[in-house]
């Protein structure tokens, strides 16, 4: 039996929020959308805000996510910046844990890393490989959304891995916590 799953990527912004969304049947990606929300046209933060958490609620009720993968906010030397954008983070994870969406953050370079094998890689080569691996026919003209989908297809790529954290006492301590790997 072939398990599926639909996975929402969201690049957080107070501009642009970049979205992608993939299924997952089986061991395999298929590309369903990716998009952009444009805030700029918004000159109150609280207002972009308002439009993130619904933009973010519409996803989930069209299309029935079963994770959320999120780019974490970078840190950068602007601190209004960074408050900003943590609280389009929040909003938009707000918006998935009101649906009881299980949600994953990703550091921008273990994003970049998982799709290029650079955690340095640019914008736009994070865009070409996600073009070569999804088969999409052309590339948007902003990279947000590309940032979102890549959050997905991170997602998907770091699916089942042994998250950090853990311990075992041996392997039938390992076998007994993850049972839905074993065949």
């Amino acid at each position: 039996m072939n398990s599926e799953k639909i996975i929402l990527g969201i690049d957080p912004g107070t501009t642009i929020m970049g979205f992608g969304l993939i299924k997952v049947v089986g061991k395999k990606m298929q590309f369903l959308q990716l998009n952009e929300l444009q805030l700029s046209k918004y000159d109150n933060h609280y207002v972009r805000l308002k439009h993130i958490f619904e933009r973010t609620v519409e996803l989930i009720d069209t299309f029935h996510p079963d994770e959320i993968a999120i780019e974490a906010p970078f840190f950068g030397k602007n601190v209004q910046s960074m408050l900003k954008l943590g609280r389009a983070q929040g909003v938009a994870m707000a918006a998935g844990l009101s649906r009881q969406v299980p949600i994953t953050e990703y550091s921008p370079k273990k994003i970049k890393m998982a799709i290029t094998g650079n955690g340095n890689a640019s914008k736009e080569q994070v865009a070409k490989m996600l073009q070569s691996l999804l088969e999409l026919k052309e590339l948007p003209k902003n990279l947000d959304s590309t940032d979102g989908l890549a959050a997905a297809v991170c997602h998907f790529y770091n699916a089942g891995k042994i998250q950090t954290g853990k311990s075992y006492t041996g392997w039938s301590a390992f076998v007994k916590q993850n049972e839905d790997r074993v065949d």
